[in-house]
């Protein structure tokens, strides 16, 4: 691996949160903090988040929303964090609200923590469950929290939360456009 900063070179999804582990609302709000000096297309911020700690209102309305699969562990996590974005004229609003959960996901790795990102949900339930604005669309749940122990994770998750990380090779990855890059 070439020579990434320690803070992506160690980042990783796991699904095995610590299920006690609170995130304090001052840590919360460093991570907001830090998705909204993301950069954005023309400096809009299209952003917009929902934020729900363990055990409240905000938190189990966004758990009953995920995907059946993604529930089994998502209720250990600290926090959900609903990421969406405003719905405008200009095509970069999903692509800004990417960058902004970027940063947060960078900044919770630096501060210890871990951050799994979640696609599969009803997107037309949170809509009604959050009482969201009519221009603001759900894109991605975020569950951040204390890495917790991956044994206690059902069996059919366990080898993928412990099996090594993979990365497609740069080869696969970077367009040559008929020239030679790396």
């Amino acid at each position: 691996m070439t020579d990434l900063t320690p803070v992506l070179a160690f980042r990783w999804s796991p699904r095995s949160f610590d299920p006690v582990a609170e995130l304090p609302r001052a840590e919360a709000a460093t991570l907001l903090e830090a998705a909204r000096w993301a950069p954005s297309v023309g400096n809009r911020q299209p952003w917009r988040f929902a934020l729900g700690h363990r055990d409240d209102q905000t938190f189990k309305r966004i758990l009953v929303n995920l995907a059946p699969a993604e529930q089994r562990w998502a209720g250990r996590a600290g926090a959900l964090v609903l990421g969406a974005y405003r719905r405008t004229e200009q095509a970069f609003a999903a692509y800004d609200l990417g960058q902004a959960v970027a940063h947060l996901t960078v900044q919770a790795t630096a501060r210890g923590l871990h951050v799994r990102q979640v696609t599969d949900f009803d997107r037309a339930g949170l809509i009604v469950d959050l009482d969201l604005p009519a221009d603001v669309r759900p894109y991605v749940v975020v569950a951040v929290g204390q890495l917790g122990d991956p044994l206690s994770l059902p069996a059919d998750l366990l080898a993928d939360e412990t099996s090594l990380r993979h990365r497609r090779p740069l080869s696969e990855l970077v367009l040559s456009c008929g020239e030679i890059v790396i």
